[in-house]
C-alpha cells in the first residue's frame, strides 16, 4: 500500500468547497496534545480553542503547535461561538460532568475513552441528550488503528463467513501506574483505564452481549501498593445467540514485548476464515478460504504509515488514530447520520464492565440487561 493511501481513501469529500468544516474546541491538553495534532492535520477541522486549568500547558501546546487561541476556563470555551465541538480530554472521573456541560452550551462532544468510570449518571447523560439533540461520540481508538480498520472491512465483506468466536486482549507490564498519586484516588481501576479497549473490540463485533463470566487476581505486584484491584483478569462474554468473546488483561505483571505479544489485539474466528490485528505494530494477519477450500495465511504489513500514526516520542502517542476517527465523525455528520460508538453504545459497554465488576465479586455469571434494569437504563428507548 502507499503511503498516502490511507488519507486519499480517509478524505476523499475534502476537494469540494461546500464540504462543512466542524470546529473544535479541546478540553484537557494532556492528551489532547494528539487531537490537536489531528485537527491541525485534517481539512476537515478547524482546531479553535483549547483549554486547561494549566496555563503553562496551554502556553507549551500553543508554542509546539504554533497556535494562539487559549483558555484556562471551560466556562469561557463553552460560550465561543467559534467552537461546534467539545473534544474532551480530561482525566476520566470529570468526564460525565464535562460531557453534561457541552450538552447544555450547545455543542457537540467528542470524548476520550472511557466514556464515563461508572454508569451512575448515564441516564441523566440520556435525559439530557434528549433535550438538547447533541451528538456524543466516544473516541474508542483502537478500531481506528490500520489494522484494526482492515480487519473491520474484511469482517464486513463476510470474509470470515459466520463469526463463531471473537478474543481480544489488552496486556500492558503498567506497574509504573502504581506509583503515580492517581491510582489511589477513587475511581482508578485497571478495567476502565486498560481492559476497555479490548472490552470495546468484542462488543464492537458482538453487540447484543449479555451474559458475564470472569475471574480475576491482585497480583503481589499491586498489593505492595496497597491497592486493591483486580490487574490480572480473563472474562468470557456471550450474546443473545450464544456467540462468545474471551477478554483478557494483565497490567502489573511481566509482559513479552510487542513483536512477540501485541499489547492490544483481536482475532476473529469465523466458519471459513480467522483473522488478527494488533496493536501497536502496523501487522495484520490472515486466512480466509476461497471457494474451492484453499487459504493460506497473508501477512500485511502497513509499517509505513507509522509516521502518520505515531508523531511524537515513541508510541505513546497515536494521533493517527484520532485522525482517522475525527474525519470519520465529520463524514457520518455530514451523511445525517449518528457517528458511533454513540452515547447508548458508549453506556451498554460500561453496563458490559459493570456485570464484569459483579462477576468478580460474586464468582457468578452476571447480566447486562440486569445491570442497566437496576439502573433504571432502557437503552431501547433511546
Amino acid at each position: 500500500m502507499e503511503k498516502n493511501k490511507i488519507m486519499s481513501e480517509q478524505n476523499s469529500e475534502k476537494n469540494s468547497k461546500d464540504v462543512r468544516r466542524f470546529h473544535m474546541g479541546v478540553l484537557g491538553l494532556g492528551e489532547g496534545r494528539s487531537i490537536m495534532s489531528a485537527a491541525l492535520q485534517s481539512d476537515d477541522w478547524e482546531l479553535a480553542q483549547i483549554c486547561d486549568l494549566n496555563e503553562e500547558l496551554c502556553k507549551s501546546r500553543c508554542r509546539e503547535f504554533h497556535f494562539d487561541h487559549y483558555t484556562t476556563s471551560y466556562e469561557e470555551m463553552l460560550k465561543d461561538p467559534d467552537v461546534d465541538v467539545i473534544a474532551i480530554y480530561t482525566p476520566d472521573q470529570m468526564h460525565a460532568e464535562h460531557i453534561r456541560m457541552a450538552m447544555e452550551a450547545g455543542k457537540d462532544v467528542i470524548c476520550t475513552k472511557p466514556l464515563m468510570i461508572s454508569l451512575d449518571r448515564a441516564k441523566e447523560l440520556l435525559d439530557v441528550q434528549k433535550r438538547t439533540g447533541r451528538t456524543v461520540f466516544v473516541g474508542q481508538s483502537s478500531r481506528y488503528f490500520e489494522p484494526a480498520r482492515r480487519q473491520r472491512e474484511d469482517f464486513l465483506a463476510g470474509k470470515h463467513g459466520e463469526l463463531e468466536m471473537v478474543q481480544t486482549q489488552y496486556i500492558s507490564d503498567s506497574r509504573w501506574f502504581l506509583a503515580r498519586d492517581w491510582s489511589h484516588r477513587k475511581g482508578f481501576s485497571w478495567m476502565y483505564n486498560f481492559m476497555i479497549h479490548a472490552v470495546d473490540l468484542a462488543a464492537w463485533y458482538l453487540p447484543d452481549i449479555e451474559k458475564v463470566y470472569g475471574c480475576g487476581v491482585v497480583s503481589e505486584n499491586t498489593k505492595s501498593y496497597q491497592i486493591d484491584l483486580p490487574d490480572t483478569m480473563n472474562f468470557l462474554l456471550s450474546d443473545k445467540s450464544g456467540r462468545f468473546a474471551s477478554v483478557t488483561g494483565a497490567y502489573a505483571i511481566p509482559g513479552f514485548r510487542s513483536d512477540v505479544e501485541q499489547s492490544i489485539s483481536c482475532t476473529l474466528r469465523g466458519s471459513r476464515g480467522i483473522s488478527r490485528a494488533g496493536y501497536p505494530k502496523l501487522w495484520y494477519y490472515t486466512k480466509f478460504e476461497s471457494e474451492d477450500g484453499k487459504a493460506e495465511t497473508q501477512f500485511h504489513d502497513y509499517t509505513d504509515l507509522h509516521p502518520y500514526y505515531f508523531r511524537f516520542e515513541g508510541e505513546s502517542h497515536h494521533a493517527g488514530e484520532y485522525q482517522n476517527y475525527i474525519e470519520e465523525y465529520a463524514r457520518e455528520m455530514r451523511a445525517g447520520r449518528t457517528p458511533k460508538p454513540d452515547l447508548k453504545e458508549g453506556i451498554h459497554t460500561l453496563a458490559i464492565m459493570e456485570a464484569m465488576e459483579e462477576s468478580l465479586r460474586t464468582g457468578q455469571p452476571a447480566s447486562v440487561s440486569e445491570v442497566l434494569s437496576r439502573r433504571g437504563i432502557r437503552l431501547e428507548d433511546c
